[in-house]
């Protein structure tokens, strides 16, 4: 049945029409069985004197088929199913330009502390679309609730009718159990696109994230008003004030999620440069360079400990391939038959969600390549660099273990995609394409264009015949919340590049490929340089997966 929904969302996407939005859209197979032991997967979290459950069943409310991306409009839903003692905190908007998957979070006073949650005292008109000329079911209403004093709301009520609805449609939040929230991706507004002074819905996310912050999401939308600014009794997100991480998975559950989620990559049938594990990039001659004494390189452990530890990335050491010409060209492949996925598991939204990056080391990056109009350009040596780590990020939902996102990074950010928007194989494993040289991943085979319109760098993706199951080889190389659980491996505390600074002159280089060119696109070419990262150029060796921004943080999408 699952294999069968996703068939059929992706017909209606392909025909750009309006989604089957009263039928949810599930995974190939369903949620496995996971260990039993703590609070992980129990389809409860105590955020501290509120219980909280995930409700992933709706009622429709209003839709509308025209604005928003794709101009497919969207669709807006009451929870419905809610458990017995839980109250609706917000209702859930959608896009209709993706396949309907969703949940929004309800609330149950803790029996200790019965004050947590409070009915609305008003309702605040924040938009209708009476006199809207748009294509809709009927008319539609947004309400954001008046919270007693004390209390805030984290989520807005749609209604099909101008009445005000009931106080006990939704509940309210005791203040000290909310955080600021802020906006994530646009659902839809009036127009095609953003218009910064019209209407515009939101999805929802708490401002600080990270593993050590103790916002959580409510799955609910966020409203921006006509005005063009957000309104200044914007909802709130929850708070764990617990501070808990009993929800989080143990090491038994990490393994099940790892075999049920792990991705599966497909390379490209012309790349030449694959992943290999870190132990045998070093044990096949990789070395350790130190400034002032880069006559005598050192050779580095398989373990990598006598590479140094801590501190910041001062410029003082770093890593080159070997210095054999032909040693250094086999290094350069590297040995996918043997290669491992790092695994790294850490909370995000208060511990309600387990982020799982799952990083994968290549010796080398290839040259990059760019598309100018109708014509391909090499680019010579520009893109080079030695050690390359991506990655790729499961997200789980603590409470019930189900796959909710997955992240594909892409050179200087990525991509975050609900997981029904992707493709999987082997029942629930995502399938994701590492672009031909430069390694981004991406959902889709196919070309993506790094800069404007009908010219940039060039991001193949193809299904070639080299592929790699992340899950075969596993490695749980980082689990902070787990103390003394998951040993990390020396090489993950080396602070600075896993490659050296250019052997080469990127602004000659730049100017060969200019020499070739037609006068007209110089010009262009030039501009597609200027706007392009200085990772994608590979002007400087990259760090290792501790030292990115995403290793406590959110991801960048």
């Amino acid at each position: 049945m699952g294999n069968l929904l996703i068939a059929l969302a992706k017909i209606f996407m392909k025909k750009k029409k309006q989604l089957p939005i009263e039928t949810i859209s599930k995974l190939s197979a369903q949620t496995p069985n996971f260990p039993q032991g703590g609070g992980f997967a129990t389809g409860t979290i105590d955020l501290g004197g509120l219980q909280v459950c995930q409700v992933s069943t709706f009622n429709k409310i209003w839709a509308t088929n025209q604005g928003g991306p794709d101009n497919l409009g969207a669709t807006f839903y009451e929870p419905s199913s809610i458990p017995e003692g839980f109250f609706v905190l917000g209702h859930y908007g959608q896009c209709n330009n993706k396949p309907f998957f969703g949940w929004v979070l309800a609330g149950k006073p803790d029996e200790n502390d019965p004050s947590s949650l409070a009915m609305s005292t008003d309702y605040s008109l924040i938009w209708s679309s009476e006199s809207q000329k748009i294509k809709q079911d009927n008319n539609g209403y947004i309400w954001l609730p008046t919270a007693p004093e004390g209390y805030k709301a984290v989520g807005y009520v749609v209604t099909a009718s101008p009445e005000k609805p009931s106080l006990e449609r939704i509940h309210c939040v005791r203040s000290d159990l909310t955080e600021v929230i802020e906006f994530d991706r646009w659902i839809w507004g009036l127009k095609s696109e953003i218009d910064p002074n019209g209407l515009n819905v939101y999805g929802s996310r708490p401002k600080d994230r990270g593993a050590q912050a103790m916002g959580v999401s409510t799955g609910s939308f966020l409203v921006q008003n006509i005005s063009g600014s957000a309104d200044v009794s914007l909802p709130c997100c929850l708070k764990n004030t617990k501070n808990s991480l009993l929800a989080m998975p143990n090491l038994s559950q990490i393994e099940a999620l790892v075999q049920a989620y792990s991705p599966i990559i497909y390379f490209h049938p012309d790349e030449k440069y694959l992943p290999s594990t870190v132990k045998w990039f070093f044990q096949n001659g990789a070395l350790l360079y130190q400034k002032g004494q880069e006559s005598t390189p050192s050779p580095i452990e398989p373990d990598g400990s006598n590479l140094p530890q801590g501190g910041s990335d001062d410029g003082l050491y770093w890593l080159d391939l070997p210095i054999d010409d032909s040693a250094k060209e086999r290094v350069k492949k590297g040995d996918l038959d043997n290669a491992n996925a790092y695994f790294h598991v850490k909370p995000m939204f208060g511990a309600t969600f387990t982020d799982i990056a799952i990083w994968v080391f290549y010796p080398f990056n290839g040259p990059a390549r760019a598309k100018l109009e109708f014509i391909n350009v090499s680019l010579g040596k520009i893109g080079q660099h030695v050690g390359d780590w991506e990655h790729l990020t499961l997200r789980v939902s603590n409470f019930d273990g189900s796959l909710k996102c997955v992240y594909f990074s892409e050179h200087s950010g990525g991509t975050l995609l609900d997981a029904s928007q992707i493709d999987f194989e082997k029942e629930n494993k995502p399938v994701a394409y590492a672009s031909l040289n430069g390694h981004a991943f991406y959902s889709k085979p196919g070309l993506v264009l790094q800069g404007n319109g009908r010219n940039g760098i060039r991001n193949d993706t193809a299904k070639g015949k080299a592929v790699m199951d992340t899950g075969v080889r596993a490695e749980v190389i980082a689990a902070e919340y787990l103390t003394n659980v998951v040993v990390e491996p020396p090489w993950l505390n080396y602070t600075r590049k896993w490659g050296p600074k250019l052997t080469y002159d990127i602004a000659n280089e730049i100017e060969k490929v200019k020499k070739v060119l037609p006068g007209r696109l110089k010009e262009t070419f030039q501009k597609v340089i200027n706007g392009v990262p200085n990772e994608v150029l590979g002007e400087e060796g990259p760090s290792g997966p501790k030292m990115k921004n995403s290793w406590n943080g959110d991801e960048k999408y």
